[in-house]
């Protein structure tokens, strides 16, 4: 009985296999087409005006972090770009031109703006794991929320826009008007 059982899987096993090695050159060759991904030159947007920021909720940070809805757009690539804007606690802002990779979960930053109102392209220019736990969390929520839904397949930039106003705060000033 046992014997009869080891043969017929034996048998099985052989007639298995080759649909096996079947399905490991296609998974080989989809991995491939991914390998080939080349992105695209990034053109810096206009220096972000503050009638265009949309403030992110974050309750994990004293930092306030905003978005340039003018700044959202989607490269030939798939790499969703925009500018952040992020104020300190202490009053201080920092402005970046970024780019998310909705299918590797990577974000990278091209350019830090001056508050003369000019960039300066950055230093280090290379893909980055998002991580939940980063200094700035904002990364994830745009990967997760916004921009990458689906988590590998970027958003349109008109989804990505309409997801932020749906999510946006306004800060109200001591003198009762609205301010990002």
């Amino acid at each position: 009985m046992r014997v009869s059982l080891f043969l017929s899987l034996a048998a099985l096993a052989v007639l298995i296999n080759p649909a096996a090695a079947q399905w490991a050159a296609w998974d080989y060759e989809f991995d491939e087409e991914k390998k080939s991904w080349k992105e695209i030159e990034a053109k810096m947007p206009p220096y972000p005006q503050s009638r265009n920021l949309l403030h992110l909720v974050s309750g994990a940070s004293l930092n306030r972090f905003y978005i340039d809805t003018e700044s959202v757009s989607l490269g030939e690539d798939g790499v969703m770009r925009y500018t952040a804007v992020v104020r300190t606690a202490g009053g201080a802002s920092n402005v970046s031109f970024e780019g998310i990779r909705c299918d590797t979960r990577e974000h990278k930053v091209y350019a830090l703006g001056r508050s003369d109102g000019s960039w300066v392209r950055a230093r280090d220019t290379k893909w980055k794991y998002i991580e939940l736990r980063d200094i700035a969390p904002y990364h994830h929520m745009l990967w997760r929320e916004y921009f990458c839904v689906s988590r590998r397949q970027p958003a349109t930039v008109r989804q990505a826009i309409d997801a932020l106003k749906r999510s946006s705060v306004h800060d109200v000033s001591s003198e009762g008007r609205t301010r990002p």
